[in-house]
């Protein structure tokens, strides 16, 4: 169909076409031009059935293009929302991973300062350890067992280290804040055992004396342990005092000689 033009033209103008077709059938002998000009006419006819029939099947291909157009924009749209999920997904983890890297840092840090801290407890607590009676590490033995011979290169974990470390300076702590006798042998004056009472006040001082009273004494603590010095004459108070420690005697003051540096 021509543009512009209503069915009923268009009609009008076939039968036009016909008439001018079948006049120029008349006149053909007439006049060899009007053989062309039917030509001329058929072949727009035809050109113009072309245009209309290529008009029509471009408005269905372009519902068909208009509707894959909004079905490939809805894909990549679902393709780019995807994307910004990824993103943020990788983003967070990124952040975890950061925080977690951080931690361990940190735990790595601690770690070295425990090991470092526990080394040099360790050498203090063996540096009192000839300070402290037998009985006493008698009952902290299991412990003493637990230190480790070379602290630099001990497999230990800081943390068994510190605990066994507390356990040990609490024993200590314990025998330092009290009085305390015990029977020990010690050296009498010609070298050999003598087996005596010892009253230990903490880690700062000690008193001795035999159960015959012959043999007493008194020693306060050294570089390399307890120094022993022999007094005769503390005898007497040291068996008051360890009577009194038993209870056989009413609590009262009892001269003792103490050095205090």
């Amino acid at each position: 169909m021509l543009a512009g033009m209503s069915p009923t033209s268009y009609g009008t103008l076939l039968i036009s076409v016909g008439l001018g077709t079948a006049l120029i059938h008349s006149v053909q002998a007439a006049d060899p031009s009007l053989n062309s000009t039917r030509e001329t006419v058929a072949q727009w006819v035809q050109t113009q059935q072309l245009i209309s029939k290529t008009r029509s099947d471009w408005e269905a291909d372009r519902e068909l293009l208009q509707q894959s157009k909004a079905l490939f924009e809805r894909e990549l749209k679902a393709g780019q929302d995807e994307m910004g999920k990824q993103s943020t997904n990788s983003s967070v983890a990124d952040v975890e991973r950061l925080k977690a890297e951080t931690e361990l840092k940190r735990s790595n840090e601690a770690l070295e300062r425990a090991k470092v801290a526990a080394a040099s407890l360790e050498t203090e607590v063996k540096s009192l350890l000839p300070l402290l009676p037998a009985a006493v590490l008698s009952t902290a033995q299991p412990l003493l067992n637990k230190l480790p011979a070379d602290p630099n290169t001990t497999k230990a974990a800081p943390t068994e280290r510190i605990q066994t470390l507390v356990s040990l300076l609490n024993e200590i702590d314990k025998f330092n804040n009290a009085v305390t006798v015990f029977t020990e042998k010690r050296k009498g004056p010609n070298g050999e055992e003598v087996s005596v009472e010892t009253v230990y006040a903490g880690l700062g001082a000690a008193y001795f004396v035999n159960e015959s009273g012959d043999f007493a004494g008194h020693g306060r603590p050294g570089a390399q342990g307890w120094d022993w010095t022999l007094d005769p004459k503390l005898a007497d108070p040291v068996r008051e005092v360890i009577r009194i420690y038993r209870n056989e005697r009413t609590a009262r003051f009892v001269s003792l000689p103490a050095t205090v540096e």
